[in-house]
């Protein structure tokens, strides 16, 4: 098992009576592409504050790469990129400008090399061709890979990302999918906050799910869409595949049969012998989808989870 990157313990934030952030408990570990799901307004991003200091919490604690915060943030900090909120530039200056700014503000890194790490962030992210053009004439997707390509600059052991797909085409978050994985496969650990349940899917191998300020769900996206032990059977005669498998059909919804067993090969061969006609068989699995939105309880009233 992996050592821990970022733990909270009973982490709190309290805004008078509302209560953003209600006493969760995250658990990333090292290597791990982490993503924390919530509808808008959940308190995602109130916690990704807390995490880097920029919140203080009303109570509990956060630890950070081993430091906790925000007390360590001064140590830690340097280890940890991070894209929040938008990103924030100066438009009349250049990406290359505005990124050679962001660095020199930082701690790390020696000045003699920041023009190369300058130029690597801007490749990294698509921009490469476009660093010298002033930020003001950028347009949205193309200011969010800038955004990102500043949260790489010091190639960072954590990367925390609130909403990084926000105003790219399909390309770009393709890309920037691919970047992400990348990344992770070189030892970044990843950390990130969306609402958009496509894009966790493809990208997480774990996930935590905020809803109204409680994590209400956290462990490995394998684990929580592992086999039921039962076998998903598509029929064009189901009442055929009941009559055949009796007492073991659980539930038939048109032409799709779930049935009790996790042996889909002895299944179709019963069945096949009794000639009753199989278009296709399954182990049955719970999507993503299924299981986020029931520990949510998503509903027309509680924003969404897409």
């Amino acid at each position: 098992m992996s050592g821990p990157v970022l733990t909270t313990r009973a982490l709190i934030k309290q805004y008078g009576r509302l209560r953003a952030v209600d006493g969760i408990d995250l658990d990333v570990r090292a290597g791990d592409v982490y993503g924390f799901l919530g509808a808008n307004g959940s308190g995602k991003t109130t916690t990704v504050r807390m995490l880097l200091g920029l919140v203080l919490p009303t109570s509990g604690e956060i630890e950070l790469l081993g430091e906790r915060m925000p007390r360590g943030g001064r140590r830690v900090l340097p280890r940890v990129g991070a894209l929040i909120e938008g990103p924030a530039h100066y438009g009349h200056l250049s990406g290359r400008e505005n990124l050679s700014l962001l660095d020199a503000s930082g701690r790390g890194g020696a000045r003699r090399t920041r023009t190369q790490r300058v130029a690597e962030a801007l490749e990294q992210v698509g921009l490469g061709g476009v660093g010298r053009r002033p930020v003001k004439n950028y347009s949205l997707g193309m200011r969010q890979r800038l955004g990102l390509a500043g949260a790489l600059l010091r190639r960072p052991e954590l990367l925390v990302l609130d909403e990084p797909t926000n105003g790219l085409d399909p390309q770009g978050i393709t890309e920037i999918r691919e970047l992400l994985l990348d990344l992770n496969r070189g030892g970044t650990t990843v950390f990130l906050s969306s609402h958009l349940l496509a894009e966790v899917e493809q990208l997480c191998t774990r996930v935590g799910v905020l809803d109204r300020g409680r994590l209400v769900l956290q462990d490995r996206l394998a684990t929580l869409t592992a086999p039921t032990g039962s076998t998903v059977v598509h029929s064009p005669e189901p009442e055929r595949v009941r009559a055949v498998l009796d007492g073991r059909v659980l539930a038939i919804d048109g032409h799709r049969v779930v049935v009790r067993g996790d042996d889909p090969v002895a299944i179709n061969a019963r069945l096949v012998s009794a000639g009753v006609p199989v278009a296709g068989l399954a182990l049955e699995r719970p999507t993503p989808e299924e299981v986020v939105l029931a520990a949510a309880g998503t509903g027309p009233d509680r924003g969404s989870i897409r």
